[in-house]
């Protein structure tokens, strides 16, 4: 395989078999797309946003052996398109372990885990305010958890933080591929002064929490927008049987 086409083909790969799967009938997660879609949509624009701006800083780049050299303002297409496919592969996990495992073991432990978590975060990201991955990752995971925690008071995030405990592994060897951990140099390349400088293995421990981060908000807009239109259908539904 040309090396070129690394970084697209591990963007492929991830999004293939959940696609394919998406389809199954018993459990058809393609009927769910017109929320995951919007879901998607929303994080892209907030993740590709902060990868451009981070890019330009020099906080992380992309290394030319390994890309078609496409691309959108200073981003390749393959970083675009992994902000698609990961998110995808990632949503229908989630899902299909609702379907798989129907009660939620962590339902009585989330907000204990949520509070250890933005209690984490909040210190060591302001610690390290001026390490930029991990002060922005770590206040921005902080207060996402903390706003759904107060305000939103979510009944899946038992569910959430199983998925990702699931997740994880697939996760790293993704994240370990495009950071050199099997292949002769890495696909994007990290300033270590903007991070912690610990590593699991190649893979930054921000990207942890980076991806926490963009599977989290992905699922609170497609949970969001699910239990809406599940409240909606049922006033309507309502509304009929009472004329």
């Amino acid at each position: 395989m040309n090396s070129k086409y690394l970084y697209l083909t591990v963007d492929f790969l991830s999004f293939i078999f959940p696609f394919l799967f998406s389809f199954y009938p018993k459990a058809p997660f393609y009927k769910k797309w017109k929320y995951l879609f919007v879901s998607i949509s929303i994080t892209l624009i907030v993740f590709i946003l902060w990868d451009i701006l981070f890019t330009r800083l020099g906080i992380w780049g992309f290394n030319p052996d390994y890309i078609t050299g496409i691309y959108f303002v200073n981003l390749p297409l393959e970083e675009v398109l992994f902000f698609i496919c990961i998110p995808y592969a990632c949503m229908f996990t989630y899902e299909a372990l609702n379907y798989l495992i129907l009660k939620d073991y962590l339902l009585p432990y989330h907000k204990i885990i949520s509070s250890i978590l933005i209690f984490i975060l909040l210190i060591l990201g302001l610690l390290n305010i001026f390490k930029a991955y991990t002060g922005t990752t770590f206040i921005l995971l902080a207060f996402l958890l903390l706003f759904l925690v107060r305000r939103s008071k979510p009944t899946y995030m038992g569910r959430f933080y199983l998925s990702f405990l699931v997740i994880i592994l697939p996760f790293l060897v993704v994240n370990g591929i495009l950071t050199g951990s099997f292949i002769e140099n890495e696909v994007v390349w990290y300033n270590d002064q903007a991070n912690l400088g610990m590593r699991i293995g190649t893979i930054p421990v921000e990207d942890v929490f980076y991806g926490l981060l963009m599977l989290l908000l992905n699922i609170s807009i497609f949970e969001k927008l699910k239990t809406n239109d599940i409240s909606k259908r049922k006033s309507i539904k309502t509304s009929r049987h009472l004329l």
